[in-house]
């Protein structure tokens, strides 16, 4: 059996593919899942090509095909978020800039919510006031947006410590903000059952993390108990941000 070009870009296809699907498993929490999926298409191919079992092997081809359609179904939202990904690698913009001829002077203009953001938090971590706030990117937060009130108002950091104060009946849900605008607030999101998360870290935390695993928004969490300023990206959190710290990940995020 000689080995050819097209042999090599076969692995190297097949190795790129895996290793896409473990990041994006990791990054939504379903590692073990991965683990699960991979045991199961190795045991496939070793009874099947291997060993030739073929009553074994036409049963584990049944499960094979039933097997994509309910990974496609349960895992809808990050296979969106992967082709989202694909779509708006800087590799592509190219493509994109021949549509949009004013792409930096976009992009100058999305970074002017990012100040009154942080000095919101700023202030509320001060006063211990909770919050939570999404940032989208990419991916478009339509049906989130719908599970709260519509706000569509400027950026504006007064706006966003009186919608989280304590008496506001708003200041449980999430705040949504698309572009330059606070699209709506009091918004229900999914909730991340990661494990490895810290007891002590309630439910915007745990809700910050759920979005940051789904879609590929940022989610800032003011804590209520500590004060303390986290973000979620890329389905990981990190914790006790200083407002120049806030900032900067911002500005490299949301570009």
């Amino acid at each position: 059996m000689s080995f050819g070009i097209k042999d090599a870009i076969d692995i190297i296809v097949v190795a790129t593919l895996m290793f896409y699907t473990y990041r994006m498993m990791k990054e939504s929490g379903t590692l073990n899942i991965f683990y699960g999926v991979l045991a199961f298409i190795v045991a496939w191919v070793v009874m099947s090509e291997i060993l030739d079992m073929r009553l074994i092997g036409t049963i584990m081809d049944m499960f094979v095909n039933i097997g994509l359609i309910i990974i496609v179904i349960l895992f809808q939202d990050q296979i969106k978020r992967f082709l989202v990904e694909i779509g708006s690698h800087k590799r592509w913009q190219w493509v994109n800039n021949i549509f949009r001829h004013n792409t930096a002077d976009e992009t100058g203009k999305e970074k002017k919510w990012i100040l009154p953001v942080v000095y919101a938090c700023m202030n509320m971590a001060k006063s211990k006031t909770g919050a939570l706030i999404v940032i989208q990117q990419k991916m478009l937060l339509d049906d989130y947006e719908h599970t709260g009130d519509i706000i569509n108002a400027n950026i504006n950091a007064r706006l966003i410590e009186n919608i989280f104060f304590k008496n506001s009946p708003l200041h449980d849900g999430a705040m949504i903000i698309a572009g330059e605008r606070i699209a709506s607030a009091g918004c229900i999101l999914p909730v991340s059952h990661d494990t490895n998360l810290p007891r002590n870290l309630g439910l915007r935390h745990r809700s910050a993390l759920g979005i940051a695993q789904a879609t590929d928004a940022v989610a800032v969490v003011v804590s209520e108990e500590t004060g303390n300023i986290s973000m979620a990206y890329r389905g990981r959190l990190f914790q006790k941000l200083s407002s120049t710290s806030l900032e900067k990940r911002l500005s490299e995020i949301c570009q």
